[in-house]
């Protein structure tokens, strides 16, 4: 018997890699790989692949191990290709120099101290596929701006962006219904922040020491509020709680904010109560929110997907009504023996409700390509079509009607290739530069694409 050895493989015992390929660790197993810290400390700009050969066979890149970057101070920029699913416990903690790292849409769950310590972290965009995010996912992210939550987040874990003392927004999803423990403690960067009617409990130190903070608002479900949760927020100007039950708070949860020179905002049919409930008494000023000019909350903007034959539209916002249409080149008279049609749809599409303002108005495209991606015959009645949505929004493209696993490949105006995906019940998600134009190539078919 003849032992083949591939360079690819490192046999040292002290490590905890299975391979080494291209420069990237990995632990194998059933088929997968599992991106993982290896002899040298990663460095600069790494693209994880989403597939590696090894001994002729395939390894699908599937996750980020516990400790994969831990301390690679030098490393700058990471691409996470759509096939993970997962970024462990301590990822990518103390990478000092890390500034961008691009999280797929394929991505469920973000581990507890992923990204601690990324100092020079500057944004970061969670998208809708994760659901889960563990605590102190980000803490001490001194220069993170901004942060979006997507709306499959139902609760922000303890400790989450903890000492994000350059964060200036954060947006919280009408999903959330919990905020933990020290979740947003000394993001001093906030001046205001808008917890929506959904959350029913605010932890601990949970916006402690903000101290930029100069509006609050907090919706209508809040039942309970933690210990020191609002303390030593001086600049607070107003508090707008929406309750009309006065919230469950510790006596402390508003200390050395000097509220005495803040306004409280309440429902009119609870004002006496917060004015006899402490610490709301405290408060220097009472208003009604009648007395006050209150901005409309507004939909959520609706996506768009086409499936079995139909449009179908949904929201973050229950109960709204979509106000859609419908619109396309071919849609005309015409009085010559020869006809060139597009094969393209223009959608638009807002969500409407009772008491809020309507939402942004989404739009996509929906082609009508050959099934086989290859045309069937020059008679209309011999050619097999199908409905392709392509939905851009927020830096993603969304692709709905394909074939289930079927691969769509993403490219640049100029021709070079960019990012390969396989449909996971018809759908297909890839992250782009907003502005940018792409090429969505499915089949033998390509799409050209503005990202907005």
């Amino acid at each position: 018997m003849t032992l083949l050895i591939l360079s690819v493989f490192v046999s040292i015992p002290a490590s905890a890699y299975d391979v080494e390929v291209d420069g990237i660790y990995y632990n194998l197993a059933k088929k997968l790989a599992l991106v993982t810290a290896g002899d040298v400390k990663y460095a600069g700009e790494i693209v994880i692949p989403e597939s590696i050969v090894v001994n002729e066979e395939t390894y699908t890149v599937k996750e980020i191990e516990e400790k994969a970057f831990y301390e690679c101070i030098y490393l700058t920029a990471v691409t996470i290709p759509s096939s993970v699913t997962s970024i462990g416990d301590w990822a990518f903690s103390h990478c000092g120099g890390l500034t961008s790292v691009t999280i797929p849409n394929s991505v469920t769950s973000i581990g507890k101290w992923a990204f601690n310590d990324c100092s020079s972290l500057t944004s970061v965009t969670i998208p809708s596929s994760v659901t889960s995010i563990g605590n102190y996912a980000f803490v001490n992210c001194f220069s993170l701006t901004s942060v979006t939550i997507p709306s499959s987040i139902t609760s922000i874990g303890d400790n989450t962006f903890e000492g994000c003392s350059a964060l200036t927004s954060v947006t919280i999803p009408n999903s959330v219904t919990s905020i933990g423990g020290s979740a947003f403690y000394y993001c001093r960067g906030l001046t205001s922040v808008s917890i929506p009617n959904s959350v029913t409990f605010i932890g601990d130190y949970a916006f402690n020491r903000c101290n930029g903070l100069v509006s609050i608002t907090i919706g209508s479900g809040i039942k309970a509020i933690g210990e020191l949760a609002f303390s030593e927020c001086k600049n607070l100007e107003t508090l707008t709680c929406l309750a009309e039950n006065v919230p469950d708070t510790y006596s402390n949860a508003f200390d050395e904010s000097m509220i005495e020179y803040s306004t409280l905002v309440v429902p009119e049919s609870a004002l006496q109560a917060y004015k006899t409930t402490a610490p709301w008494s405290g408060f220097g000023t009472f208003r009604t929110v009648d007395e006050t000019e209150v901005e409309t909350k507004k939909c959520e903007t609706p996506t768009i997907a086409f499936n079995d034959g139909k449009l179908t539209f949904a929201c973050a916002t229950d109960d709204v009504e979509y106000i859609s249409e419908v619109t396309s080149a071919d849609f005309n008279k015409y009085y010559t023996g020869e006809v060139a049609l597009t094969a393209c749809y223009n959608i638009t599409v807002k969500a409407t409700k009772t008491g809020y303002g309507d939402s942004d108005v989404a739009t996509a495209k929906l082609y009508w390509l050959t099934s086989s991606g290859s045309l069937e015959g020059t008679n209309i009645n011999r050619v097999s079509m199908r409905g392709i949505a392509i939905q851009s929004s927020d830096g993603f493209l969304t692709i709905t009607g394909l074939d289930n696993n079927e691969r769509v490949e993403l490219y640049a105006l100029n021709g070079t290739a960019l990012e390969t995906a396989r449909a996971t019940n018809g759908v297909a998600t890839f992250s782009a530069q907003s502005g940018s134009v792409l090429i969505v190539r499915i089949g033998n078919e390509s799409v050209k694409i503005i990202v907005e």
